[in-house]
């Protein structure tokens, strides 16, 4: 394997609380000193960061079962290009990532045809129904970092407990799609004065509020770690805020379209707006913001949702919902928190980097001297306008296409090799 001088670059590493400008080494995959390296390339990183590997806790690959809208070549290129060396793979597939042999699936098409880390998570419940719980200890041998049945929400309270109290049994974190299915029946948009002067059925933040709620509880009875997927509301952001002061372990994650878009855009009708959790009011979009300011919400996740152009284009209450994320989320979580002055560089770093590294449970992570040579470079000072035609996914459904942003990732290293590079 190559071996790599990375250098002038200002090097970021929030779990090892660095940050100054420095060389990075790389021999045989994993991070050197650089004065040990006999005949290095060298690649000049003035002007730009360099991080561990971003990570993403949310992506939909749709391999097996809707390969025209996503594949692990297609999807795994474009997490490349937008910075990302570990992505979690969500088990809504079909058939669902329920059992050991779907799971081995996974991997071998990820090793064969992937260019980043795709880390498998498997179903709560069989076939993520939320009727029967998965066989826990089988996905944990089998190599799932985390549990979910993300796109649904187990509302069996009794169901949940048993689940948790297992995941922890097999030290497991849970990733849960946070939903009453009551409130949220029949809903395609948030429920609020958008729904009303659309004629639009809303989905009710409480849906949201009372599962979280829910988990806390639950999380808090059994001594177990449960990770709130997509949080779009106000209510959800304080009810998590109170249960962290506690020392509750319960962590949240936002999405770039969940602190940039709100459910004003719906007015539209264009079904690239439409997603679950719905895009919220503007006092939400300002109280999830809040949560990522003050380390309520501690991840930055794209929800990568792939779907067809034909998929798509159909009446707004017919379409399904979900955006593509990965190409997209670092310039726009950049724009809109960095740019405006909302948080610091090495903030937006953590919540790619070191936050959902310690949601997953992530050991030897970081820039140090042995560790894997996982590494992310971006330009902070890129300006440009997303196109959604450029994008390495197979889909195009995305809100920002016409968006002007700030800040590209550049290059992207997985294991000592360079998967995408735009220098």
């Amino acid at each position: 394997m190559s071996e790599y001088i990375l250098k002038n670059a200002r090097v970021v590493d929030p779990g090892s609380n660095v940050d100054s400008i420095g060389d990075i080494g790389v021999r045989d995959g994993v991070i050197e000193a650089p004065e040990k390296l006999k005949k290095p390339q060298t690649i000049d990183l003035t002007g730009k960061v360099l991080s561990p590997g971003f990570i993403d806790l949310h992506v939909h690959l749709r391999q097996p079962g809707n390969t025209q809208a996503e594949t692990i070549a297609t999807g795994t290129a474009a997490a490349a290009a937008g910075g990302f060396t570990s992505i979690v793979a969500m088990p809504n597939t079909s058939p669902a990532a329920d059992n050991a042999g779907a799971i081995e699936f996974l991997r071998q098409n990820a090793a064969a045809q992937g260019v980043v880390h795709v880390l498998p998570c498997g179903n709560m419940t069989k076939e993520g129904k939320g009727q029967e719980m998965s066989g826990i200890g089988s996905l944990k041998s089998a190599g799932v970092v985390a549990l979910s049945d993300d796109g649904r929400c187990i509302q069996d309270h009794a169901l949940m407990r048993h689940v948790v109290e297992y995941a922890k049994s097999f030290e497991l974190p849970i990733l849960d799609h946070c939903e009453d299915n009551q409130l949220a029946a029949g809903g395609v948009m948030h429920e609020g004065k958008w729904s009303v002067l659309l004629g639009m059925r809303g989905i009710s933040g409480a849906s949201e509020e009372l599962m979280i709620a829910r988990n806390i509880i639950l999380a808090r009875q059994i001594g177990w770690q449960i990770h709130m997927q997509h949080v779009s509301v106000k209510e959800s952001v304080k009810l998590l805020r109170s249960a962290r002061a506690e020392g509750i372990n319960v962590t949240g994650e936002a999405t770039p379209h969940h602190i940039s878009l709100t459910d004003e855009c719906i007015k539209r009708y264009d079904t690239n707006y439409k997603m679950n959790p719905p895009l919220r009011s503007e006092s939400d979009r300002i109280a999830v913001i809040e949560g990522i300011a003050d380390g309520t919400l501690t991840a930055i996740a794209t929800d990568h949702a792939p779907h067809t152009r034909t998929a798509k284009e159909v009446e707004f209450d017919s379409a399904p919902c979900g955006i593509v994320g990965l190409e997209t989320a670092v310039p726009v979580s950049y724009t809109i928190l960095v740019k405006a002055g909302v948080i610091t560089l090495p903030h937006l770093i953590r919540l790619f980097t070191t936050g959902p590294a310690e949601i997953l449970r992530f050991k030897n992570y970081g820039l140090s001297i042995g560790s894997v040579a996982d590494i992310t470079v971006i330009d902070p000072e890129a300006q440009y306008i997303i196109d959604k035609n450029t994008f390495r996914s197979k889909s195009r459904n995305t809100p920002f296409h016409g968006m002007k942003v700030q800040c590209r990732p550049v290059l992207t290293m997985v294991a000592g090799k360079i998967v995408h590079r735009e220098l």
